[in-house]
């Protein structure tokens, strides 16, 4: 894998969250109606240059699942194919693990797209940024409603809106992952209004104040100054990071 991911301290719990979430398939969950992609249980021929990148994003997935003293996750709605589809982490792009720059994780010494430049969201680098500022990049995992890659049939490269089916699926890991393998207490943010509206009607409690902005779409701004008010720092001490030559 590069050296990308460093060793992990053993956590039955998350290896058998990541072992049941690459099992998932169209077939075994019920999900037949429209198509997904499972990053941890797939190879995708148009994206992948690995014929294990499947294990490789499993690897990943756990170390940042074992992460010590994790006192929060992000949740968005779903991934996307720029980036978790590609690493296996939500909110995380190709060019920032090239980059070395999520914590835990070694400089990838080799490129895993087959894409000429690598995917680089403008989110994800937010995202990062926003908890680096805030102290925040050593205790936060990162995560959707629906835990799989949504695409339009016969278009694996698009995303697509999750069906009421497949978060209600979602809901299952993300229950999971609160109850059983991160720490007790661990507070759950969502990412965006489709996000934080998906949350509350699985039955999650979002307060007001722990739904903010998605980054995208002009929201970056005011994404920082929620997550600044929410955990206590000015908002001007997060700088914006200004443009990002690796968009393409």
């Amino acid at each position: 894998m590069g050296g990308s991911v460093r060793s992990v301290k053993r956590n039955s719990s998350a290896e058998s969250f990541v072992s049941d979430l690459s099992a998932v398939t169209p077939e075994r969950s019920g999900l037949t109606e429209l198509p997904f992609f499972n990053p941890w249980g797939q190879v995708c021929p148009l994206m992948d240059l690995s014929p294990t990148a499947n294990l490789d994003r499993q690897a990943r997935l756990l170390k940042h699942l074992s992460t010590p003293g994790v006192e929060l996750v992000l949740c968005g709605e779903a991934p996307g194919y720029q980036g978790c589809k590609v690493t296996g982490m939500a909110f995380t792009s190709e060019r920032l693990l090239l980059e070395g720059a999520i914590p835990g994780f070694s400089m990838l010494s080799a490129r895993i797209s087959r894409r000429e430049l690598p995917y680089s969201e403008p989110s994800a680098t937010i995202v990062w940024g926003t908890l680096k500022a805030l102290g925040l990049e050593h205790k936060t995992v990162l995560w959707n409603a629906f835990s799989f890659h949504p695409h339009k049939p016969g278009e694996p490269l698009s995303n697509r809106t999750p069906t009421n089916a497949e978060l209600r699926f979602g809901g299952t890991f993300l229950e999971r992952l609160l109850s059983d393998v991160l720490p007790k207490g661990t507070q759950l943010v969502a990412v965006g209004g489709k996000a934080a509206q998906t949350l509350r009607e699985l039955g999650f409690t979002i307060p007001e104040d722990h739904a903010v902005r998605h980054p995208s779409m002009g929201g970056a701004n005011q994404f920082r100054e929620q997550m600044a008010a929410l955990f206590g720092r000015a908002a001007a001490r997060i700088g914006d990071p200004g443009p990002d030559p690796w968009i393409n």
